[in-house]
């Protein structure tokens, strides 16, 4: 089944960002530093303690990153966003609580239009989350 998974990328916190991740939404982390991989002669000055490869799963949900490697800048802007479609109301509530924690909201949770509970957040790593349950289903 073809799927799409997020791919974050970060500036030397990547491994602190996946264990928040980890904690909040829950799941098996497996993380992989530079100086674990055979390419860490091929990385030039980076950190032998930078990510080369994180992935976060739980179930069906996937979340990959690493630390910048490149010679150019990391650039966070706000065209990307993780959606996360919850599967109870509790869980769209625990993941919203956790995923706030040093962030800021951008919208509250609240029931929509559409008729499912949603709510949006940037979390402390500026990472922007959009979380819906649809009570429908």
């Amino acid at each position: 089944m073809t799927q799409i998974i997020a791919y974050l990328t970060f500036d030397g916190n990547c491994a602190e960002a996946m264990n928040f991740y980890k904690e909040c939404i829950g799941g098996e982390l497996m993380i992989n530093t530079v100086g674990d991989t055979p390419m860490e002669g091929e990385c030039g000055a980076a950190n032998p303690g930078a990510v080369m490869h994180a992935q976060l799963i739980r179930g069906s949900l996937q979340l990959m990153a690493s630390d910048m490697m490149g010679a150019t800048e990391l650039i966070r802007g706000n065209a990307t966003a993780l959606s996360l479609n919850c599967s109870s109301e509790d869980e769209i509530r625990t993941l919203f609580d956790g995923l706030s924690v040093g962030g800021s909201d951008i919208s509250p949770l609240k029931v929509e239009f559409w008729g499912a509970l949603f709510g949006m957040i940037t979390d402390k790593f500026g990472i922007r989350w959009l979380l819906n349950f649809d009570q429908n289903t």
